[in-house]
Order: C-alpha cells, then structure tokens, then sequence
C-alpha cells in the first residue's frame, strides 16, 4: 500500500507536466484555429435602427438613417513580440439591413496570442483597379462605381430635415484612392496584454467592436447637413473619411 502512495506521488508531477506540454504545444506556428469578429452599430451610444429613430449630428441636426454598410478589410493581427499574421482574401462587407454580415468569421489563423489588430477601412489599392470580382467585392453589392472604377468604402444614406437635397435627402458615399483624394484609412487598436486575443485549437474566441455611425460627422470635422449632404468621391469625402478614421471603431470586449 505505501509503494502504491509513494508511486502516485511521484507520478502526479509528472502527468501534470505533461499535460501543461500537451496545452503549451498547441501554440506554435503549425496549429491553426478561428476566431469572431462582432460588429454592433450604434450612433452617439444609442442602437442603430434603419429608417426609425431620430440621432442628433455634432450641430445639433436631427437624422435618421436607411443605409449603412462599409468595408472591412486586410486584417492584421500582431503578438507582443512583434510578430504579425495578414489575414489572407480578407475582404468583408457589413451590412446593418443583414444581420449575419456583422459576425464574420476569421480562419486558419496560427495560435498564439494577438495583442494587436489592424485592419483597412474600405478597398484596398490594388482591388480598386482589378476589376469585377466575387463574393463581397461583388458589384451586385452595391458598393462598385462603375462609372468610377472603384469601391464604395462607406456608405450611409438617410435624411435630415437641415438637408437642402431633393427630399431633405442625406447621401454619403466615401471612396477613391487617387490623391489628394484619397479615402482609404487604417483602423488600429492594442488589446490589453492581460487578455490578449487567445487563439487556440480548443477555444473560438470573439472580438466585439462598437461602431459608430455618428463618427462620419464628427472628428476633426462637424459636418452640419445643411452645408454637407452630398458626396460621391473627391474633397468632401476626404472630410468624411478623416473624421471616421478617428471614432469608427471601439473595441469594446474580447471572449476568449
């Protein structure tokens, strides 16, 4: 009996070391799993509902809003060592009229822990000039200038009753990548090293972000309707685009 004690004693630390390799051996650049990404939109902190509720803009304007979808898109993810992983294709189109665009699902990715994401407000570049393409870069979408040979980046439409369009119409298309012109922005965020994004093969993390509408009409620059309420490219966009670069996106929670 007291062989048996002493045998479980000294075999205990070493089942549990081993079982600590086993969880360790996970992280290395040969697994791979998956994580989400939750988009909820808001504006100024309240829900974000189509074509019902009334938000005020930064002057103090009343809006309603009927459209709001944007790009997403080459997503980047970094350790704290420095090192990063580009998700590959990672082209997404969030739609708030489609419930299922907001929770995209990010795969293959190589375990570890990501104390960092990055990732392209809109189209990148090169797809702008690639042609007609599929799935979210799908001119079908509704997001392709075809008179204009590029992506749609942003876009909210709605009204006001400060608009001075034809029936007080708000429409706010954000995109062009030619300079001065240029509307692609890079949205980044550092995530807390006490709990990083823990990609692992036994766990599906998510990352949930708030997004708010309202952030195209302030920033750097209070838009009042009553002056801006058009825009499809050019300077005006750039207005917009400066000013969403900067309030956009708020991470606002990771489950790992």
């Amino acid at each position: 009996m007291k062989i048996s004690l002493y045998l479980l004693a000294f075999l205990c630390p070493i089942i549990l070391l081993s079982s600590c390799k086993k969880n360790n051996d996970e992280i290395n650049a040969d697994t791979k799993s998956n994580f989400t990404i939750e988009f909820e939109h808001q504006v100024n902190g309240a829900a974000l509902a189509l074509n019902s509720s009334t938000y005020k803009n930064a002057k103090g304007e009343d809006f309603k809003i009927s459209v709001f979808k944007y790009y997403v898109s080459n997503i980047k993810l970094s350790k704290a060592d420095g090192t990063t992983y580009l998700v590959p294709e990672s082209y997404f189109l969030i739609d708030e009229s489609k419930s299922t665009s907001k929770l995209i699902t990010i795969n293959d990715v190589p375990t570890g822990d990501y104390t960092k994401i990055e990732y392209t407000i809109g189209v990148d570049y090169a797809r702008n000039f690639a042609g007609a393409q599929t799935g979210a870069l799908d001119p079908i979408n509704g997001m392709f200038w075809t008179w204009n040979s590029g992506y749609i980046f942003v876009k909210l439409e709605g009204i006001s009753p400060q608009s001075t369009a034809a029936n007080n119409a708000l429409t706010f298309h954000i995109g062009g990548v030619i300079d001065p012109n240029n509307t692609i922005r890079t949205y980044s965020t550092e995530i807390n090293a006490a709990n990083p994004l823990r990609i692992r093969t036994d766990a599906k993390p998510d990352m949930h972000f708030i997004v708010n509408a309202a952030a195209l009409f302030t920033g750097t620059t209070d838009i009042s309707f009553a002056a801006l309420n058009f825009t499809m490219g050019g300077a005006n966009s750039v207005i917009v685009a400066n000013n969403y670069a900067k309030g956009l996106f708020r991470l606002d929670h990771i489950h790992n």
